[in-house]
């Protein structure tokens, strides 16, 4: 993990809180910088496949609502597919009258679970949620092509009753993690902005990476709320990542049960890890590793992540993924 250290700052522009798959939402990161793993950021490949756009009017299983092509790929009005399931939603989630790039459905769902490259945020604990807004807005922490600016424009009201909304909604089990030496083959879409399937299918070795695709990627591109994802991750990760929660190891003390609670479902105002995308942990992991992220909670989580080496970052998250999130 030393060489992880190099050029941090670049790193920045893709990690924590990306945005989801709608290309004109925000520029696609286009590179990472030296050292980091690639595996861990969603950059789009070169070349891309040929997709066939939405068109018409579309539907999902299980929903009596439908919408046409332009609201389920918009980034001012998401559509709501199960709002049974939730409580009502304020403004600056299901907008349209947010700030540009502030509806915070539009990233995160209306459920709140997001995708690989969002942060899944329901359930969390809504002064959590308010205080790592104020850590964006004040430059603590930072993401400067979305979350940065989506925190310098919106109001406190409008992060309070977002906080209070998300908080408020039961998280469900969201990624399925199976280990595997050859996963299928992927490439990272500049539409979704997270992998999904070559059209030609195979399989491709997994070697040191988390590879993770939606279960329906169809599904998963008109952000229905019931299709999830699967994470892809070397044999053994999830037995090696539960020993290192649970017991850490050699100059690794990481024991989040301490912060997170004996089943790393949140302890009052900090959130809960179980059940949570494993590339965003580690992503995640990777920032406090560096730097990218900070505050207090950061500042201790800077000490306990310090001599992890990527391999461990790919087991903790593996391990914490394929727990229930409640």
């Amino acid at each position: 993990m030393s060489n992880m250290s190099k050029q941090v700052s670049a790193a920045l522009l893709f990690a924590l809180l990306a945005g989801l798959r709608v290309a004109a939402q925000a520029p696609n990161p286009t590179s990472v910088p030296n050292g980091l793993p690639t595996w861990a950021y969603n950059i789009p490949d070169k070349d891309q496949p040929p997709a066939k756009p939405l068109s018409g009017t579309i539907h999902v299983p299980s929903s009596t609502k439908e919408y046409d092509a332009a609201q389920v790929r918009s980034t001012t009005n998401p559509p709501d597919w199960f709002p049974d399931e939730h409580p009502a939603a304020p403004g600056i989630v299901k907008g349209p009258n947010a700030p540009p790039g502030a509806v915070c459905g539009t990233c995160h769902l209306m459920s709140g679970q997001g995708h690989p490259e969002s942060a899944d945020i329901a359930g969390l604990p809504a002064e959590y949620i308010v205080r790592q807004m104020k850590y964006f807005k004040s430059g603590a922490r930072r993401d400067n092509e979305r979350m940065t600016p989506i925190a310098t424009n919106v109001s406190d009201e409008d992060v309070r009753q977002a906080a209070d909304y998300f908080a408020a909604i039961r998280p469900i089990p969201w990624v399925k993690v199976i280990e595997t030496t050859t996963p299928p083959k992927t490439y990272v879409s500049s539409d979704a902005r997270h992998r999904v399937l070559v059209p030609d299918g195979g399989t491709e070795p997994i070697g040191h990476r988390i590879i993770e695709t939606p279960v329906d990627p169809t599904q998963t591109s008109i952000r229905n709320p019931h299709s999830a994802f699967i994470a892809y991750v070397p044999p053994g990760s999830i037995a090696k990542g539960e020993a290192l929660v649970k017991t850490g190891g050699t100059g690794k003390t990481i024991q989040c049960a301490i912060c997170h609670g004996d089943d790393l479902k949140g302890l009052g105002e900090v959130p809960r890890l179980a059940g949570l995308q494993p590339v965003y942990v580690a992503r995640q992991l990777i920032c406090m590793q560096n730097g990218a992220s900070a505050g207090t909670a950061v500042a201790l989580m800077k000490k306990v992540v310090a001599n992890l080496s990527e391999d461990d970052i790919i087991s903790i998250s593996a391990y914490l993924g394929s727990l229930p999130p409640r």
